[in-house]
């Protein structure tokens, strides 16, 4: 401000601004924050959190992306670090951790550098680099998978199952789990895709976690609209439809006027005489299952009662949609015309108590291209955590049969890629050099982190295992069942090599983004209040976290 001259005011009162170093430490102090609060749940050794929402709903957990979702987070930095978990968790379903937790080691990193007077660009540019030779460097040591290898694929489900609920029946979930993923892998040309989404997963508290089961079909949650239906159907054909099969109603407001009793009963015979025929024509068809994803009027119900055709209602358009692939029936929407080879075939087709309700299970299908997953047990939380467990193990097997490639776990890749970034950065000439330095250090804070929440000496495992990958050993990682390093390939410890990849590609691409950020303008009224979710802490919104986060 020149003197005798009025302050010029840009921004509106109350704005708080914070710029240069202030900025950058608070947004990388938030961010650190975030990883410290996952990575004691990292590996086979990791605890779980218990999460308790504003409404009392209980969540346990140690799966990373469940963890930051349910959190409550303000800082507007640390949202940012919970996008990183979530593009994790979108792409590979494993890995969310290892990305949050190294995200947040590259900016503590970061901050070292800084603090020497390291400018943030050269740290981006350097980061950048080193990302693109670890990438380079995993898919080195990176050896092929194929479909067919069942045993090395069932230890990477296992793998990803460790240290959560689910590892205590691991061997079981990771059977299912490959068996549901072999069934709806489809090949194209060369190219091999696998949608989890025509993988249903279905869960249902009672009877205990080894009652889970793949289905061979589809299972609803419906069941039958007719007492006297049959309750099973064996070599079933089966009408889906989506038109519902009760009298029409006009499009436009409309009025019946009768004036004579006898009128009233012809109005009633007509809408007879027109469920009868929808009924007829479903029998002419040679259906023995019809499921309808809109309505079936009580009339209807009775007639294909009669005609002992079993039925089911308002099923979801999802469940149809799977229902086609399993069955191989195509969806009708006209009841008119129903050509038999629209119609979907199943070895059987039947009404299950499970717990206290009842399901329709369409099973025993040809060749089906989606299947179901019934998940069982004891508790509510439970089950939750099982489902958890199952998905990671789905998406890592997705995963490696669509790309090919694994790694060993336990650290292994990690020490690989900081020995070979220590080597890389003294190829390079400049500041950048320090920033692959920091980055190599960085991506040992992943077995750093294993160690630790196994109770083990974190500095002698390190010391151990670059000894070990000095020899060449490059699937030595470490084991935290013995407290020592050991071959993570014959302890069958193995991840897919694009959980690895996308972790540092992630984590990576959210250090970069927040260090790049030197000027926070926060409004007045935003989130937190007045300091636009920028509390002078760095962190808002943990509830329940200690403050020292």
């Amino acid at each position: 401000m020149l003197s005798g001259k009025q302050p010029i005011l840009i921004l509106k009162e109350g704005t708080e601004r914070e710029r240069g170093r202030d900025a950058q430490g608070n947004n990388i102090r938030a961010a650190m924050a975030i990883a410290d609060a996952v990575r004691s749940t990292l590996g086979p050794k990791g605890m779980d959190k218990m999460l308790v929402d504003s409404m009392g709903d209980v969540v346990i957990t140690n799966d990373g992306a469940t963890i930051l979702k349910e959190i409550d987070i303000e800082h507007p930095a640390a949202k940012m670090v919970v996008e990183i978990a979530k593009t994790q968790d979108e792409e590979c379903g494993d890995g969310t951790t290892t990305a949050v937790v190294l995200a947040g080691e590259l900016l503590k990193s970061a901050q070292e550098l800084i603090e020497q007077n390291v400018h943030p660009t050269t740290i981006v540019e350097g980061y950048r680099m080193a990302n693109e030779k670890a990438c380079e460097i995993i898919n080195k040591i990176a050896e092929k998978v194929t479909p067919n290898d069942e045993k090395i694929l069932r230890k990477i489900a296992e793998t990803a199952m460790t240290g959560k609920t689910a590892a205590y029946n691991r061997e079981l979930l990771a059977e299912i789990a490959y068996k549901a993923v072999k069934a709806v892998a489809e090949k194209e040309g060369k190219v091999i895709t696998v949608d989890l989404d025509n993988i249903k997963v279905e869960k249902k508290q009672g009877g205990s976690i080894k009652d889970t089961e793949l289905i061979n079909g589809i299972n609803i949650d419906k069941e039958r609209v007719h007492s006297g239906m049959p309750k099973s159907v064996k070599n079933a054909k089966i009408l889906l439809i989506n038109q519902a099969l009760e009298v029409k109603k006009t499009e436009v407001d409309a009025q019946i006027r009768i004036d004579d009793p006898s009128q009233l009963q012809k109005f009633l015979d007509e809408e007879e005489k027109m469920l009868k025929t929808y009924v007829k024509k479903i029998k002419e068809s040679g259906a023995t299952v019809v499921i309808c994803q809109k309505g079936i009027d009580d009339l209807a119900q009775h007639y294909l009662a009669k005609e002992k055709i079993f039925a089911v209602r308002r099923a979801k358009k999802s469940d149809m949609e799977k229902l086609s692939k399993a069955t191989g029936g195509t969806i009708v929407s006209e009841i008119h015309e129903i050509p038999k080879s629209e119609l979907g075939y199943a070895g059987l087709v039947e009404e299950r108590k499970i717990g206290e309700d009842e399901m329709v299970f369409v099973t025993n299908c040809k060749e089906a291209k989606a299947v179901s997953i019934l998940i069982r047990g004891g508790t509510e939380h439970v089950v939750d955590e099982i489902e958890r467990g199952l998905h990671d193990a789905l998406s890592v097997i997705g995963i490696a049969i669509r790309t090919g490639k694994m790694t060993a776990g336990g650290g292994s890749a990690a020490i690989e890629i900081s020995m070979g970034l220590q080597d890389y950065a003294g190829t390079i000439g400049g500041r950048e050099q320090m920033a692959i330095e920091a980055f190599a250090n960085a991506i040992e804070s992943i077995p750093r982190a294993l160690a630790n929440n196994a109770g083990l000496d974190a500095i002698d495992m390190l010391l151990k295992l670059r000894q070990a990958h000095k020899k060449d050993q490059k699937s030595y990682g470490i084991d935290v069942n013995k407290g020592d390093i050991s071959n993570m390939k014959t302890q069958n410890i193995l991840e897919p090599a694009t959980v690895n990849i996308q972790a540092i590609r992630s984590a990576t691409e959210g250090a970069v983004m927040i260090l790049r950020i030197d000027d926070v303008i926060a409004a007045k009224g935003g989130p937190g209040g007045g300091g636009g979710g920028m509390p002078p802490g760095g962190m808002g919104g943990m509830g329940g976290m200690p403050p020292e986060m």
